[in-house]
């Protein structure tokens, strides 16, 4: 018998491989939404239609707003049911059941929480309207799920297969977002009680202030700037810094600033909002109008950003009034720590008497094998977390553990807000993670509060952490309405919020802080709000584009100094002309931006990684640099560096020139490694670019990074910077709208409405959101339609 040639062979192997490209293509298909016929289902009372625009975006119509509901969760599911499994997964703990024993750390850090157990917990106390509501979303999305003809395709690349959505699962959704949003471990004040007793009260004070001279607080107020203390660390280290250094932080945050009547084009207040997260394949909102239809008209015509998993308008516009978000970072959480009242330490002291720890075995990653589990130790307080450097046990107060921490009532209530008055008030009831509301209505009114319930501590201001076992320190329960801050129609007519401090006095005592993002971004908004006396859209979406880098400024002719000061020195010589033509903004182009910017983080990270070295590290060893301590580190840097006080110079230098001309050496060394030392290569865009993946990226890059991920360009904007941006980080959205005159606001997201990549609106969008483009806020003409119509 003849063998068969290696032509032959090739042909052959290459034939298998096509039709298994092919039959994975075929699969991928049976995967994608239905998007145009009719769907009869049990569980409606009325036809509900979903037309969907070019770009994917959806305006849903029906009779009630349960229907609304299940519509709405049968698009999410058949859209995008993988994120909301992964959201559901990330809150209770639960990754590695899908991935594998890669995720179990994440799973512990999260299961100690038992969000699963408390979400049972909402559900229980959920007034009948909501549950109406929540019950009719569930619905929809298992009906969605099931009438995929193949699970969507994220599943087949795991080997998995999803499971049904339950109730619990999208109280869940909300705990995913306490996780990114705030802190479940307390690191701010482990870190803060570490500081003072490494380095003392006056440094501590000084390099850790809650804010500084850029704050832009809406009231005014300006914080007292620390004194310069007398002396330095109070236990020096003799060893030099390290060569790793530390970075900018990212904080999950968001703008939103709005104009009341007055100063608005429209005479109706506008709105901007732009939230910044980290940034995936497929985009954390759906795009989604509600209209829900009356015996004379609209009785509900909503149009904004919903989250997967729930089944309610985030931020939008009802027509009456429209509202946006930015994280508030106020303090909504406490260390405890327990003092032990046996040697075993199983009992800890409380004002009612000792106490046991209560005990948890939570199983873990039920496909791993061995089989893995956590034991949580409850206290009256919350979870232990840890021990502090003594070896006493830490427990977490966090108000994400309270009832109240998810309220799916009021987020429907808000829905139908018919005034600034209105959605103010609402915003106290929330159970969301606590925002900065900006709100504006259709009558030109303007508003700011912070949402959801506070905690009313006592005794202490929750800045460190503390014993509550004598009964002199705790929380008694939480703020009244009437006791939270509340900002209405300003003299100035104007608001705004970038996850700064937003008040000072009283207010800030109550609000709390301690994470709060530097001001330089709050005040390039402020003052490009009054840069003229009336705005339209278009003036609003250009502040949200605005790439200035004012907070650089200084750092520039610092650099420029030390430049010319080495001017003799060919390697730093060449870099003087890219500093005096840097364009002052965070241009893809600009190599004077990144320069300065490079140089102003190792001078600053130099400074405080030297002050920090007796500063018990809080964080699990990475091979990533470290993020900097604290936002506000920019002012106390500059300080030191504009006073030179001998007594401050950071150990492991000799004097302040030192420390520049260590940071200019670093900064040098840095261009040699990123760019081969071609100054032309060392642009921003370089080190500034989408970097958006699909999670399935990790498992399969090449893939992943062809068939799934938008293209990978450089982007203008900066963390410091009104247009947000860093590699997968930055605006996951971005709004301008007034109340009564949707049609004429602007919106867009990156990656767009699709979460599968046959889809015929998969990434469409973000090239507008990438070049920064105008689009319509409102969805635009039908090109598909569904139907889903009550069965008999």
């Amino acid at each position: 018998m003849r063998r068969p040639s290696i032509k032959f062979a090739f042909l052959l192997s290459g034939a298998a491989l096509l039709t298994a490209c092919l039959g994975a293509v075929g699969l991928l298909r049976l995967s994608l939404p239905q998007l145009e016929g009719t769907v009869t289902a049990a569980g409606l009372s009325a036809p509900v239609t979903v037309a969907r625009d070019v770009k994917g975006a959806a305006t849903l119509t029906g009779r009630t707003r349960a229907d609304l509901a299940w519509g709405l969760g049968y698009i999410h599911a058949q859209e995008r049911f993988f994120q909301m499994d992964l959201l559901r997964r990330s809150a209770a703990g639960e990754l590695s059941d899908l991935v594998g024993r890669a995720a179990l750390e994440r799973d512990r850090t999260a299961r100690l929480h038992r969000f699963r157990h408390r979400a049972a917990g909402v559900i229980a106390a959920m007034s009948s309207e909501a549950r109406e509501v929540l019950d009719a979303y569930v619905k929809g999305v298992n009906r969605g799920l099931s009438d995929l003809r193949a699970a969507p395709f994220e599943y087949f690349a795991l080997f998995a297969k999803p499971t049904p959505w339950a109730p619990e699962d999208t109280i869940l959704t909300v705990f995913a977002m306490y996780l990114t949003l705030q802190e479940s471990d307390g690191l701010t004040e482990r870190r803060r009680a570490g500081a003072l007793e490494a380095l003392g009260q006056p440094l501590t004070d000084f390099l850790f202030p809650e804010g500084t001279a850029w704050d832009a607080a809406l009231d005014g107020s300006i914080l007292p700037t620390p004194k310069t203390p007398a002396a330095g660390v109070k236990h020096a280290s003799n060893s030099g810094p390290s060569a790793q250094g530390w970075v900018e932080p990212t904080l999950p945050g968001s703008n939103a600033f709005g104009v009341g009547g007055a100063a608005s084009a429209r005479g109706a207040a506008i709105i901007a909002n732009d939230m910044h997260m980290g940034l995936r394949v497929p985009n954390t909102w759906f795009r989604a109008r509600l209209v829900l239809q009356g015996e004379e008209g609209p009785a509900l015509d909503i149009a904004g950003v919903t989250l997967p998993g729930a089944p309610n308008i985030v931020a939008g516009s009802n027509g009456r009034v429209a509202w946006g978000f930015t994280n508030s970072y106020v303090d909504t959480s406490d260390v405890v720590i327990l003092e032990q009242a046996d040697e075993k330490g199983g009992r800890y002291l409380t004002p009612d008497g000792p106490k046991e720890l209560a005990r948890v075995e939570e199983p873990l990653c039920d496909a791993c094998k061995p089989n893995e589990s956590l034991v949580v130790e409850e206290s009256v307080w919350g979870p232990v977390i840890g021990k502090d450097q003594k070896g006493r046990k830490l427990a977490y107060r966090w108000i994400a553990h309270d009832p109240a921490a998810v309220n799916l009532q009021s987020a429907l209530e808000l829905e139908r807000a018919k005034s600034t008055r209105d959605a103010l008030g609402i915003a106290h009831r929330m159970g969301i993670p606590h925002q900065n509301m900006v709100a504006g209505d259709v009558e030109g009114n303007l508003g700011w509060t912070v949402t959801s319930p506070l905690p009313r501590r006592f005794g202490h201001d929750g800045r460190t952490p503390a014993s509550w076992a004598d009964g002199q320190k705790g929380w008694n329960g939480h703020l009244a309405a009437d006791e939270v801050p509340i900002i209405y129609n300003p003299a100035g007519q104007r608001i705004w919020t970038a996850n700064a401090r937003v008040v000072g006095g009283d207010a800030l005592g109550k609000l709390g802080g301690g994470l709060y993002a530097h001001g330089a971004r709050e005040r390039q908004i402020r003052d490009a709000l009054f840069s003229r006396p009336r705005l339209s859209e278009t003036d609003l979406f250009a502040i949200q584009l605005d790439d200035r880098g004012l907070v650089l400024q200084r750092w520039r002719e610092l650099l420029l100094q030390t430049l010319q000061n080495h001017a003799r020195e060919p390697e730093y010589a060449r870099l003087i002309p890219a500093i005096e033509n840097w364009m002052g903004r965070a241009a893809p182009e600009s190599i004077g931006y990144r320069l300065v910017r490079d140089f102003r983080v190792e001078l600053i990270s130099s400074i405080y990684e030297s002050y920090m070295a007796k500063v018990p590290s809080l964080e699990a060893p990475s091979s990533q640099p470290r993020r900097l301590p604290t936002n506000q580190a920019d002012e106390p840097a500059w300080r030191l560096l504009s006073e030179r006080p001998a007594a401050l110079v950071p150990p492991g230098y000799q004097n302040w020139n030192a420390v520049i001309d260590a940071a200019l050496a670093k900064t040098s060394t840095a261009l040699e490694t990123q760019a081969g030392g071609r100054l032309e290569a060392f642009t921003w865009g370089r080190a500034n670019h989408a970097g958006i993946n699909h999670p399935l990226d990790a498992a399969a890059p090449g893939i992943g990074a062809v068939l799934l991920d938008p293209p990978d360009e450089p982007q203008p904007g900066d963390v410091y910077q009104p247009r947000v941006s860093a590699p997968g980080f930055g605006a996951s959205m971005r709004f301008v709208v007034a109340p009564g005159h949707e049609s004429e606001g602007i919106y867009h997201m990156p990656t767009g409405q699709s979460g599968h990549p046959l889809s015929p609106y998969y990434n469409l969008g973000h090239d507008d959101w990438a070049k920064g483009r105008a689009t319509p806020f409102l969805p635009g003409g039908s090109i598909w339609r569904l139907t889903l119509v009550p069965s008999k």
